[in-house]
């Protein structure tokens, strides 16, 4: 069955919370194990139906944000889970106190209610209420960025459209690009104040709700971190400031004399990594899935099953189109048993990423496709991360078949933006912590925490007003995660610290390196973040020598990487 054939239909909500309510009465009244687990196994066969509803309906709208139909059903979730949340709590407390818990453990492991645990302190039914506004805000948000129609040199362009202009080897054209970008921004900017001020005093309050100092301990449980602590991700912050923004200094310090350009760096001069241009894609949308094909097929045999599903289902939606929401993403459809990417491709490097990113959760979603429970599919999101990265790297020998005569150029600046990104991402985090503990900040207050954070972890950005709402500290805005999914964003940077260490095994092994990469996928989510590492024989990116030995050795293969010829 392809994805347009997949059959949607809105639940009735009041049917599904009958339902759920009968099912914990069935637990709580188990006389032995074997009831218990027909009731926790009919509650998984329920949670799969309502998710695959509930993702045909959010990713249908992400595909096109103006279909009437499908924006009335988004709104329908954003109500509707929520009030499911409160049927599901009552099942997760069923379960913390069930006298077969030892049973339920044997089988199934303990991560299951540790999680259930962090889920209780995330939830209560006296939150539902801004859980449903807040739903409601974000997808205003997403809205408002897909709405975008920015003029450039007579056309009209989404954000994602617009993109390649925003790479152009021509300096002014470039710089025309970020301005007519930076210019919607601002243009925009009172509404995007408005939802995130609504956004933060809503967490907020939730969090106090619940009894806790403002909205950061609910955000920790929410984003499930159940194996380190706000303070270990405080000792990363200081251990990339100390490490990796010396060396992205030094990578920016070179980019500046082979443009001949200031350094600082404008936004559009770092957006350039040659003179000659950034790579580019050898083909259309076509050709790089017809090579997306040719390398999942020839790195191996579960790869290849994996990605001939995705083609033959029609399980990837890669064109930037008209009312598209901006970004890409992977989800999996439970009832079917498969996952699903969605991207915006735009002619850049980044397509290609997508195919190598999206398509690496996507694999280990497909991995783990038939985990109980049904949690298991997926770990916590930094360890989901580390599929996504790494398999980035992997697919390096086929470069060629990518990107053509710009396979030397990519694979610089590859590794060069996987080393660069890690302080741009850990800024977005510690953003994040300020805002979440001042939460009373006005909109000008907040850029201005933005603006010295930038002065930070990105100390090569020259911030001088040249170009509308980049260069005035404002950038934070376009990042949807700090809207949509609050500290989401450190999930990255740790999981870019172990990807690293997948490039440089690839650098000597390749077989040793998916080897290492297989012993880390196939364990699903049975396991914290730090286990899942320790089982694959990987080291744990809180540990300051991991940060120190990936950067010492990417460094140097910079620094020794053969330009001859690019310029």
């Amino acid at each position: 069955m392809t994805f347009s054939e997949m059959p949607y239909q809105r639940p009735d909500l009041d049917a599904l919370k009958t339902q759920y309510n009968a099912l914990t009465e069935r637990l709580r009244g188990a006389a032995d194990y074997a009831a218990a687990r027909a009731a926790f196994l009919d509650k998984e066969t329920l949670e799969k139906h309502i998710d695959t509803q509930a993702t045909l309906a959010s990713v249908r709208h992400s595909i096109d944000t103006r279909d009437a139909f499908y924006n009335a059903e988004k709104k329908f979730w954003n109500t509707a889970i929520p009030e499911i949340e409160t049927c599901r709590d009552a099942f997760t407390q069923a379960m913390l106190e069930s006298a077969f818990r030892p049973d339920f453990e044997k089988e199934y492991g303990t991560l299951m209610f540790v999680n259930a645990e962090l889920a209780r302190k995330a939830f209560s039914p006296d939150i539902v209420p801004e859980m449903q506004q807040e739903n409601d805000l974000t997808q205003e948000y997403e809205k408002l960025l897909a709405s975008a129609q920015i003029p450039f040199e007579g056309g009209i362009y989404t954000l994602s459209q617009l993109s390649p202009f925003k790479t152009d080897a021509d300096d002014a054209r470039r710089l025309a690009a970020w301005q007519a970008e930076g210019r919607w921004y601002k243009e925009n900017q009172p509404a995007m104040d408005e939802i995130y001020d609504k956004l933060v005093h809503l967490r907020d309050a939730m969090g106090r709700k619940l009894g806790y100092d403002g909205y950061t301990t609910l955000g920790y449980a929410r984003m499930q971190r159940n194996c380190y602590t706000k303070e270990d991700i405080e000792k990363f912050r200081a251990a990339v400031v100390k490490y990796l923004v010396p060396l992205a200094d030094r990578i920016y310090r070179a980019q500046a004399e082979r443009l001949g350009v200031q350094y600082p760096l404008s936004f559009a001069d770092e957006a350039l990594a040659f003179r000659s241009g950034n790579p580019r894609p050898a083909g259309d949308a076509d050709a790089i899935l017809a090579q997306g094909k040719r390398f999942y097929d020839e790195l191996s045999p579960e790869t290849s099953e994996f990605f001939n599903t995705m083609l033959d289902g029609k399980l990837l939606d890669v064109l930037s189109t008209p009312g598209k929401e901006s970004g890409g993403y992977c989800t999996s459809i439970a009832d079917y048993r498969v996952p699903f990417i969605f991207a915006n491709f735009n002619g850049t490097q980044h397509d290609v990423e997508v195919v190598t990113h999206e398509a690496g959760h996507a694999f280990a979603a497909y991995t783990n496709r038939d985990r109980i429970p049904m949690q298991y599919v997926w770990p916590s999101l930094e360890a989901c991360e580390v599929h996504s990265m790494s398999m980035e790297f992997f697919a390096w020998p086929w470069a060629e078949g990518f990107f053509g005569k710009d396979a030397r150029k990519f694979r610089y600046t590859h590794l060069a933006g996987a080393l660069t990104f890690i302080p741009y991402g850990t800024m977005v985090d510690h953003f994040q912590h300020i805002v979440y503990e001042k939460p009373d900040l006005t909109p000008a207050e907040r850029h201005g925490v933005w603006k010295e954070l930038l002065g930070v972890y990105m100390p090569w950005m020259r911030l001088d007003g040249e170009i509308p709402f980049y260069s005035e500290g404002q950038g934070w805005q376009r990042q949807h995660h700090i809207y949509s999914s609050p500290f989401y964003y450190i999930d990255y940077c740790l999981a870019q610290t172990v990807s690293l260490q997948f490039w440089a095994r690839l650098q000597k092994d390749q077989g040793d390196a998916w080897a290492h990469y297989m012993a880390y996928t196939r364990q699903g989510g049975t396991c914290v973040f730090t286990e899942l590492l320790k089982n694959a024989g990987l080291d744990n990116p809180f540990d300051e020598n991991c940060l120190r030995g990936v950067c010492e050795e990417a460094g140097r293969w910079l620094d020794n990487y053969d330009l001859t010829g690019i310029v």
